[in-house]
């Protein structure tokens, strides 16, 4: 059921009317990240794109794709993860910003979103004990690590290797910087390297890199501080955190809060909030997304995030309709809405939304946008017939 052609949440129209008094168009107004000013709220969240060779060099494809979101009316571009070293790469098909041999072709990228009008910033990782088994033959994490979910056992990394990483982070930062993209975000969350740092039953660490929350989140502090040195002040930095576990004496909601509260003496420009170790499941993406009560399902931690740190918010998690993107926004629970595979599906829901063609994704949370084979690339392999408008 519909009302001014926005659905229903489950509670009925009394919430919906609510809602609707409360839509003030947020959505396509301006905003800032630091130095960098955006035409809108909407980001696309980055996402592993496996439009990339061997080496890590990006394929024409992935310049077409950035177009395509471009054109379509998305106000930021946050890139598929960047592995910073080779012993950090999470998958075959993965971008690479680990070496200076890169810089041109990262260039290559970002010129040909500037040329349209449009912003990217990088996203840099480390897989940690999540690397791939194809490239990487002695994966590390915080300390000796397996589990029935892990793919395969971790060894503890040596301080020596720890401040590889650091470094290897920094020098990512700056060859961002040089290519001329619009910024760089840190990936903190969904299990890799800094979210194991984070998380109490991953990082059992007894020196100064692990115990208790600050102990833990030094990695995040060092790296914060290291790429500052790269790329002065005033060159945007954000992070992606894992606020939360899903893993029996994972990191804590509680101790998430603490490090959100941290990030802006850390030198961050923003933080987009999403989930760390998933276990056997995904803790980052729900399936089944078919209703607005379905959405935004970070939304509660993030209004928990709002509260103590004064950082823009980008919340990423299951939104779909403008409805509740426009909500969340007019509620001050985030400044910015994310989003990864709605752009999958349709790379021009921006414009759709914005002009009023649709009031919502046609994306139905099907799970089906990897690639299928090598050179393919991430796209949508939903039925056309069940996809919802």
């Amino acid at each position: 059921m519909c009302l001014h052609g926005f659905f229903l949440y489950p509670g009925g129209a009394e919430l919906s009317s609510r809602m609707e008094r409360r839509l003030m168009d947020r959505l396509f107004t301006n905003c800032t990240i630091g130095s960098l000013a955006l035409p809108n709220r909407l980001v696309r969240s980055a996402t592993a794109e496996h439009m990339a060779d061997e080496a890590g060099r990006p394929r024409e494809q992935l310049g077409r794709l950035y177009a395509d979101l471009v054109r379509g009316g998305v106000g930021l571009i946050i890139t598929g993860h960047m592995y910073v070293h080779p012993a950090g790469k999470c998958h075959n098909e993965m971008t690479g910003i680990y070496t200076d041999e890169l810089i041109p072709d990262l260039r290559t990228l970002a010129d040909g979103v500037h040329a349209l009008g449009g912003l990217v910033i990088a996203q840099i990782n480390h897989g940690g004990m999540d690397a791939s088994a194809d490239s990487v033959h002695d994966p590390m994490a915080p300390s000796s690590f397996e589990a029935e979910w892990l793919k395969r056992p971790a060894r503890a990394m040596t301080e020596a290797e720890i401040d590889e990483v650091i470094e290897a982070y920094a020098a990512a930062a700056r060859r961002a910087q040089q290519a001329g993209l619009d910024g760089v975000q840190i990936h903190a969350a969904h299990g890799y390297l800094v979210s194991q740092f984070l998380s109490p039953a991953v990082n059992r660490r007894t020196d100064r890199w692990g115990g208790d929350i600050e102990g833990r989140m030094l990695l995040l502090r060092r790296i914060c501080s290291r790429v500052r040195d790269q790329v002065g002040p005033d060159y945007p930095v954000i992070t992606k955190l894992g606020l939360a576990d899903r893993i029996e004496g994972g990191l804590a909601l509680a101790e998430g809060l603490q490090v959100v509260a941290a990030l802006e003496e850390m030198g961050l420009d923003a933080v987009e909030i999403s989930a760390g170790i998933g276990g056997k499941k995904s803790a980052s993406i729900w399936p089944g997304i078919r209703r607005e009560g379905d959405e935004a399902y970070f939304r509660d931690w993030s209004r928990q995030a709002r509260q103590r740190t004064r950082l823009p918010i980008l919340l990423v998690g299951g939104m779909r309709s403008r409805a509740v993107m426009e909500d969340v926004l007019a509620s001050g629970d985030a400044d910015l809405i994310s989003m990864s595979r709605p752009l999958i599906c349709e790379p021009d829901l921006p414009q759709r939304l914005r002009t009023g063609q649709q009031t919502r994704s046609s994306c139905i949370s099907g799970g089906r946008c990897w690639a299928e084979a090598e050179g393919v690339g991430i796209s949508c392999k939903c039925p056309l017939e069940h996809r919802t408008t």
